[in-house]
């Protein structure tokens, strides 16, 4: 029962975060996802024609969906948590009879709440630009899921090794960026030069954003098997690291 509450509470302050703040956590993905649609989609599209049978527009969002879930399911869990260690209300739940797990559940939900949450509005905003018919709604569902649980951990993980506001901006600039537009965000992995197809399936990224397209459109790049191989691997992993983390107090007691 005690876990419950903990687990619960945690949850419901993550939630409330990021709500009353909806202006700078809700409205800004609307926005750019908009100017995507309209620049990459109706302008340049128009001018490209049909992606593996399906038109530009069409093509291209199911990755501008995934890269906001992906982009703030990290973003919540590591300036949460990192503020948490910055204004010492960390000890708080340091000294409290919390297991381990339950703090990790707690932030990483808040920032699968948020990622999904944003998922909703970019969908909503597609639906303005482009006629998406789900091929698959439980692949889609699943995969966006799978997708924020990772890179909220990933997120968790940035927050307790980090050390300064800094820190926590370094891996979404330099890393994720970069690796969500190689993603296969805005393009075939099959237009690309037999070398650049085999760089490009050593991102993580490319195999969910290729299984999320596949659940809304029905095409993808790679094995749709192989997706959910290479996300709950990942998923495991760093759960394992997260706890790891929080039992030796790694970036935390010191």
């Amino acid at each position: 029962m005690n876990n419950t509450i903990a687990l619960r509470t945690i949850v419901t302050k993550e939630i409330f975060r990021f709500i009353r703040i909806w202006p700078q956590t809700l409205l800004p993905p609307a926005i750019t996802t908009a100017l995507y649609f309209l620049i990459f989609g109706k302008l340049i599209g128009s001018r490209i024609g049909a992606v593996n049978g399906a038109s530009y527009m069409d093509y291209i969002v199911p990755g501008i969906i995934l890269m906001s879930v992906i982009s703030h399911s990290y973003a919540n869990v590591v300036s949460s948590f990192y503020s948490t260690k910055f204004q010492r209300n960390i000890e708080e739940l340091l000294v409290a009879p919390v297991p381990n797990w339950i703090i990790l559940a707690g932030y990483v939900s808040g920032g699968i709440i948020r990622g999904l949450l944003v998922g909703l509005v970019v969908t909503l905003i597609s639906l303005l630009f482009a006629d998406v018919v789900v091929n698959n709604l439980l692949i889609t569902l699943s995969v966006a899921f799978l997708t924020a649980t990772l890179f909220a951990l990933a997120g968790f993980i940035n927050a307790v090794l980090a050390e300064s506001f800094d820190d926590i901006s370094i891996i979404p600039n330099f890393v994720l960026t970069p690796l969500s537009y190689l993603g296969g965000v805005f393009y075939s992995v099959d237009m690309l030069p037999s070398i650049w197809q085999t760089i490009s399936k050593g991102n993580p990224i490319l195999y969910m954003i290729n299984a999320f397209r596949y659940g809304l459109i029905g095409i993808s790049d790679v094995k749709i098997e192989l997706a959910y191989l290479i996300t709950g691997g990942f998923i495991v992993l760093l759960a394992f690291f997260s706890l790891f983390l929080l039992h030796k107090g790694i970036g935390i007691k010191n």
